[in-house]
């Protein structure tokens, strides 16, 4: 049974940091990749990033490039999301979710469509 579950989210201010982790069970890593996604009230679910431990691969959208990093341990079957230099508009519930396959799709990663299971959130809001 494929389980996903969030943590490590938090209040913190403006030029913080937080780490997101992605405890994964019922698979491997290296079985699917695994994108983060966020949701803040009233707007749609936004991706933000996908990380296969197959290739190595991580990708991010725009707005976080430079800030959040990806990092993956095998041995623990957990998913790091790195977020440095948060602003306000980070502010949101953060989830991360399983691709349909071991690869990024490096032109849809984005998009909630290619995920097949979720896990329920953790909580991330940026405020002095």
């Amino acid at each position: 049974q494929v389980q996903l579950v969030e943590s490590g989210g938090g209040l913190v201010q403006p030029g913080g940091s937080l780490r997101l982790s992605c405890a994964a069970s019922g698979f491997t890593l290296d079985t699917y990749a695994i994108g983060w996604f966020r949701q803040a009230p009233g707007k749609e679910r936004e991706g933000v990033s996908c990380l296969s431990m197959r290739d190595g691969k991580t990708y991010f959208v725009d707005s976080v490039k430079g800030r959040f990093t990806l990092s993956g341990d095998n041995a623990k079957n957990t998913v790091y999301l790195q977020m440095d230099s948060l602003k306000p508009e980070d502010t949101a519930t953060y989830y991360c979710a399983t691709s349909a396959g071991p690869y990024c799709s490096w032109d849809g990663f984005h998009l909630p469509g290619v995920y097949d299971y979720w896990g329920h959130g953790t909580q991330v809001t940026v405020s002095s």
